[in-house]
């Protein structure tokens, strides 16, 4: 088999493994809107529930992330964008780190100060999480179809990362103001900072996603 063939091979395997797990990463936080409803409800049998269903999500992006390395090496010198490919895929595992620390921070939390003060403001912020990572799902279908997209859809991510520092700059006056306990205060400071520290990796994500396009 000519080495061309082995390489469209190898790009076809690791660019569907790579979709995989930015649907995976997807489906995490479509589970952190539903866990922070069950956190603001205090219903905590929703909370565990939907907490050992993140972790599940969160070890089958590790083991994708982890396949995708596996097949890089099997590949060599014959995938020449391997280094992009692998830097957009610990991206994304990073960005599932970020959601699991988020949602421990909102699982420690008091709900009535958030549904008293915040509720509105953060499941904002948590449904912006959606929106980027389904840009980032689109971006890594994009280099399967149509590469050249995936330039396009960079400014929308740039928006949504721009949005949450925002919201996020907002949210700390209002919590200086409205949050007398300085536990309080540090764990939902540290809750939306961890949000705007996930975005701007996905930021980083759509960068990495857009120099994977212009290698392959």
């Amino acid at each position: 088999m000519y080495s061309g063939e082995l390489e469209a091979q190898a790009k076809r395997k690791t660019l569907a493994i790579l979709q995989e797990e930015t649907n995976k990463i997807l489906n995490l936080s479509r589970d952190i809107t539903i866990m922070t409803d069950a956190i603001i409800q205090y219903n905590k049998e929703g909370i565990r529930e939907f907490s050992d269903k993140m972790s599940i999500i969160e070890t089958e992006i590790i083991m994708l992330r982890k396949q995708i390395t596996r097949e890089v090496i099997a590949t060599g010198s014959l995938m020449t964008y391997r280094e992009d490919l692998l830097r957009t895929a610990y991206f994304i595992d990073e960005i599932s780190g970020y959601i699991s620390w988020v949602a421990f921070r909102l699982s420690s939390f008091k709900p009535r100060v958030i549904k008293l003060n915040f509720e509105i403001e953060l499941k904002g912020m948590v449904d912006m999480i959606i929106d980027v990572l389904f840009k980032i799902k689109e971006k890594s279908r994009t280099l399967t179809i149509k590469p050249e997209n995936t330039i396009e859809l960079a400014s929308e991510v740039q928006r949504i990362e721009m949005d949450i520092d925002r919201k996020y700059r907002e949210l700390t006056i209002k919590a200086l103001d409205k949050i007398t306990s300085q536990k309080d205060l540090i764990l939902f400071k540290d809750t939306i900072e961890g949000i705007e520290w996930m975005v701007d990796k996905c930021q980083q994500a759509s960068n990495s996603f857009t120099i994977l396009a212009l290698s392959i």
